[in-house]
């Protein structure tokens, strides 16, 4: 039977309102799931070397039992992290998670026992009780995470990812409990000339973790395009390997799935990438509070006009979003699609705004999209959609231009650092960011963030900005 969506959505669209379906998000039931695997696993060792310590000698062994299961604690949760014993595959099979947390459990027990009994080999508790209290905590840990499985099914179900099939024509796919979609019906096409189609798939891929696209061999490039910027696992069937430049591959049965995009991150990631983006941004709102009422005063008493400029910007997984910036055009001659880059003398800019642009200060309410999980302090930049590069829309320069949304858009990012600002004259200063921004997506690492930003401070004032 096919897993029914959640609540209905809707899209608007020229011919009316058409009702799309939204699936229930799973990512925040997943973590619950891993927090009462680790919760389940303290219980168990805490419970194991406490319970032999009692039968021993409650006395003196008691105690010292407790303090080895704080010991061993901290070193099995680091190993346990590490080895997968917390991941989709430890929700999906039981006994994956079992085995790979016996064998973090056993060389944190390795661990302690080397520097319990080599460093002090005149430790008080005697070995027998600690090796038999090692044992009870793995048996503990066994029947503890089999009894998990119930916490798992009532959370995330029989399966614990939302799988999507798009039928698109092609052959059908055989995969229980997946959702199922009719792209005609839902009015999905691989249309990489149209952001409102973007926004429309976006829409529907809501809190999906894996696509499979359907579709005859004609289509099958298009649907693989639009996968690469949409941020889940996606798939198209098909044999021409090379020419998806696809990145891995399964059997379904007798069908055979090419693996063509992958979110960039995945979930530990992106956890310590967004508590870096709220402490950063936090941060730097208190700091900078009394220069952003300085510029907002500054901005409305110039003209009377609104503070803020809101521009309509795509997203992570092609999803339209509102950026803010400190208005430094003319209220009456901002252009909101962005079709006309500004240029070193553009008679639009007041001259409040062209100090803000120069120093980049025009940028700081972007701060308030990164709280709002809209943008991130770090990656590709986002642009309006009627940016050109000379006489081309950006995505018509290169359509590998969409694989720039599969990452949160940033307020900085490798191109920015490397100098790529400015208006995009030339084909050429797009093929500059695409190629940086690529880069950026390929390597991600907390610590590259961190360059980047002290990198950024260096370029806040820039002979590109006008």
């Amino acid at each position: 039977m096919n897993a029914p969506f959640a609540p209905r959505a809707v899209l608007g669209d020229v011919d009316g309102l058409v009702a799309t379906p939204v699936a229930p998000s799973l990512e925040r039931r997943r973590l619950q799931c891993y927090l009462g695997l680790i919760l389940g696993d303290i219980f168990a060792i805490s419970v194991g070397f406490a319970v032999i310590g009692w039968l021993v000698n409650a006395r003196h062994a008691l105690p010292l039992a407790v303090v080895h299961s704080q010991l061993i604690l901290p070193i099995f949760l680091t190993l346990a992290l590490y080895n997968g014993s917390y991941s989709i595959k430890t929700l999906h099979n039981a006994w994956s998670g079992i085995a790979r947390a016996l064998v973090a459990m056993t060389i944190a027990v390795a661990v302690t026992v080397f520097f319990e009994f080599l460093i002090r080999p005149t430790g008080e508790m005697p070995r027998a009780a600690f090796l038999v209290g090692s044992i009870a905590a793995m048996l503990l840990i066994c029947i503890v995470r089999v009894q998990m499985r119930h916490l798992v099914r009532w959370r995330c179900g029989a399966r614990v990812l939302n799988e999507l099939v798009i039928d698109d024509g092609g052959p059908k796919v055989d995969l229980p409990g997946a959702i199922r979609v009719s792209s005609t019906a839902m009015g999905l096409r691989p249309d990489l000339k149209d952001p409102d189609a973007l926004d429309r798939f976006g829409l529907v891929l809501r809190n999906i973790d894996r696509v499979i696209v359907s579709c005859p061999v004609g289509r099958r490039a298009e649907w693989a395009m639009m996968l690469k910027g949409a941020n889940v696992d996606g798939e198209v069937l098909d044999e021409v390997v090379v020419r998806l430049g696809a990145q891995g591959a399964r059997v379904l049965g007798n069908q055979g799935l090419l693996l063509v995009s992958a979110g960039p991150l995945g979930l530990r990631e992106r956890a310590i990438k967004r508590m870096f983006d709220l402490a950063f941004a936090g941060s730097a709102i208190f700091a900078l509070s009394p220069l952003l009422i300085v510029v907002a005063l500054a901005v409305k008493f110039y003209d009377g006009g609104s503070v803020f400029f809101v521009q309509r910007r795509m997203g992570r997984g092609n999803r339209f979003f509102n950026m803010y910036k400190f208005r430094s055009m003319t209220e009456a001659m901002c252009d909101a699609n962005g079709n006309q880059s500004a240029s070193k003398n553009d008679q639009r800019i007041t001259p409040i705004g062209r100090f803000i642009r120069k120093t980049s200060i025009d940028e700081l309410p972007q701060l308030f999209n990164v709280l709002l999980g809209d943008m991130s302090l770090v990656g590709p930049r986002p642009h309006a959609t009627g940016s050109l590069a000379g006489d081309k829309l950006f995505w018509e320069v290169d359509l590998r231009y969409w694989q720039r949304h599969s990452l949160k858009p940033g307020l900085s990012g490798l191109a920015q650092v490397r100098g790529y600002r400015g208006a995009t004259d030339r084909e050429a200063d797009l093929i500059n960011r695409l190629q940086s921004d690529l880069e950026y997506l390929e390597g991600w690492t907390i610590m590259r963030d961190i360059q980047i930003i002290f990198l950024t401070l260096r370029v806040l004032v820039h002979d590109r900005a006008f």
